[in-house]
């Protein structure tokens, strides 16, 4: 590989031929800001805030798009730099909504960060200033283009989602980003995944804030308010409160819920669980009884939402089972409201999940286990939306002792706590499967294929005799390949695990917002998969069909096997085709 020899404000450093002024300063450990470039994503150099010196050029360039020559010297300091990159951000806030004290990205925004470290003056340029009217059509997201910066960074995702529901609307001035033909976000194909709202550097798209219900809801004397949490919150809370990215905070979490107020703390984990069996046994009917094949997990909101807009003539390949999140919901209205003698009507399920296509699953039709109309789950909150009502409380989070989940729906395993990494259902399924296929327990508790934060991955395993083929992918785009291959008839798979965000939930729309800087140069998904992984080799069981819970509720409330008539009542839901355009 050819190499070319560079000077970053007199460091010397070596990069290969083709690389970017702004990779030869990360290179010599020099940060040069940038709103709008996304590594691989998002390379277009629109915001001018990169801007450097560079021997060759005749004027300023903008680091994250120009190459660098051999023996180029870069000066990403000087008075004109400086100067050039404070006049950008004055004129960027010259069209800007300013109205940081209550903006939700406040403390946490990439032009806020800028502009006070570039002592700029807000009101340097005055004149003419767009104001936008707020879409707040959808139940997952707002979007608010006066405080949009016309980075693009959403629209990046969005392709890179497949979906590509908003782009850039209108010329010069009047630009703006938003859905074709300016109609709102709630009638495009949108799968509310909230990736958008991961990677916008302003808080021109946010999650939409459902705090004050839960606040509401704990108030409420006549209300038992239970919270779960989902597998992979507790892999990611921490970075809220300035912990090491993959920091697992269970224990600390769960205090934090207790000193909220909720009634009881249980673990989505458990869930996941009888997500397992019932999985596992749908499966198992399957190829026995010459059903739909590959089934496909039915886990991820947003990817079910884009089978039934993209694929609605491929629904029967859907696993029927309700997602982890509505079968703790669903459990906790029947059997826990049995055990309690408790009125479904009175107890209120809130869920800290980490994305934000759960708050579009808690309004799906079919979501009703203990009939009625009464939801299976009341509030969907991101973790995002946690970290902001412990800070309200004045909980003072790292120094919390760790505690321990509530009975009987906090008792996790292993299995389940894998969930919140792509490959972590497959995993977790084929551990069971692979038991109940042999009639015994198996040692085999590691499935390394399916691990791993790649979007596509497959593997063969000989289970009892017989060969099951598995596929895994994470990303809209990537479930887009696996399906065109379905339909093709390409592929041969029996089992399929699909997330709609890339890297699993780890990665969801809804956890804890990074940096840029931080997301190109750190594997975010890695790191929180691996306090995952590490849980999972620490527990005692790690077969979802090990739980106690398991045995205990299909034994005396179900009555019956995995798949049984009421299992199958309380546990699974159905699917509807949806139109791309139209109200979805």
């Amino acid at each position: 590989m050819e190499m070319f020899n560079v000077k970053v404000n007199g460091i010397a450093v070596s990069v290969p031929k083709g690389s970017t002024i702004l990779e030869a300063c990360r290179k010599a450990g020099v940060e040069v800001p940038t709103l709008c470039y996304m590594k691989e994503k998002n390379e277009i150099g629109a915001c001018r805030i990169c801007v450097v010196e560079a021997t060759g050029a005749r004027g300023l360039v903008t680091a994250c798009v120009y190459p660098v020559t051999d023996g180029m010297e870069i000066n990403t300091n000087s008075p004109k730099v400086r100067n050039a990159r404070k006049t950008t951000l004055e004129l960027i806030l010259s069209t800007h909504d300013m109205n940081c004290l209550s903006c939700q990205r406040s403390t946490n925004c990439e032009l806020q960060k800028l502009c006070y470290e570039y002592g700029v003056d807000s009101k340097a340029f005055e004149g003419f200033k767009p104001v936008y009217e707020k879409d707040c059509s959808t139940p997952h997201l707002i979007r608010d283009n006066n405080k949009c910066i016309l980075c693009r960074r959403c629209v990046a995702v969005c392709n890179e989602q497949y979906v590509s529901v908003i782009g850039p609307n209108n010329r010069g001035i009047d630009t703006c980003i938003g859905q074709p033909f300016n109609v709102t976000l709630a009638n495009t194909a949108c799968i509310s995944c909230g990736q958008c709202t991961a990677v916008c550097p302003t808080g021109a798209l946010v999650e939409k804030d459902e705090t004050d219900k839960v606040w509401e809801l704990l108030a409420d004397p006549r209300k038992h308010v239970v919270v779960q949490t989902a597998p992979s919150i507790r892999a990611t809370l921490g970075e809220c409160f300035d912990m090491p990215i993959g920091t697992n905070v269970e224990g600390k979490m769960v205090a934090a819920l207790r000193r909220l107020g909720f009634e009881k703390v249980f673990d989505t984990d458990t869930a996941a669980d009888f997500t397992i069996v019932e999985e596992a046994t749908e499966l198992l009917e399957r190829v026995k009884n010459g059903g739909t094949l590959p089934m496909i997990t039915s886990c991820s909101p947003g990817w079910v939402k884009f089978c039934e807009i993209y694929y609605p003539d491929m629904i029967g390949h859907l696993s029927t089972c309700k997602s982890p999140q509505q079968m703790g919901g669903a459990l906790i209205k029947t059997y826990w409201a049995d055990k309690m003698g408790y009125d479904p009507r009175d107890i209120a399920v809130v869920s800290i999940m980490p994305c934000t296509a759960k708050k579009f699953e808690v309004q799906r039709d079919d979501m009703s286990a203990a009939g009625d109309g009464i939801a299976d789950v009341d509030v969907a909150l991101t973790t995002r939306e946690l970290a902001r009502m412990i800070s309200r409380a004045g909980i003072k989070f790292t120094s919390l002792p760790d505690e321990d989940f509530d009975s009987p729906l906090g008792i996790d395993t292993g299995a389940a706590v894998i969930f919140g990494a792509t490959g972590g259902v497959m995993e977790a399924a084929l551990r069971t499967a692979n038991d109940v296929i042999t009639n015994k327990d198996n040692k085999e508790l590691v499935f390394s294929e399916v691990r791993g934060t790649e979007g596509l991955k497959e593997a063969t395993y000989n289970i009892g005799g017989m060969d099951i083929k598995v596929c895994v992918a994470s990303g809209a785009a990537n479930a887009k390949t696996v399906m065109d291959k379905i339909k093709s008839g390409e592929a041969d798979w029996t089992f399929v695990e699909i997330m709609c965000c890339p890297g699993g939930c780890v990665n969801g729309g809804g956890q804890p917002i990074q940096p840029q800087y931080i997301r190109d140069t750190v594997d975010l998904k890695a790191l929180r998969a691996k306090a995952l992984y590490d849980q999972d080799e620490k527990m005692q069981l790690r077969k979802s069909h090990q739980n106690p819970i398991i045995a205990e509720v299909y034994d005396n409330y179900f009555k019956g096997g995995y798949g049984s008539h009421k299992a199958h009542h309380i546990l699974h839901t159905s699917y509807t085709p949806l139109k791309k355009y139209g109200e979805m």
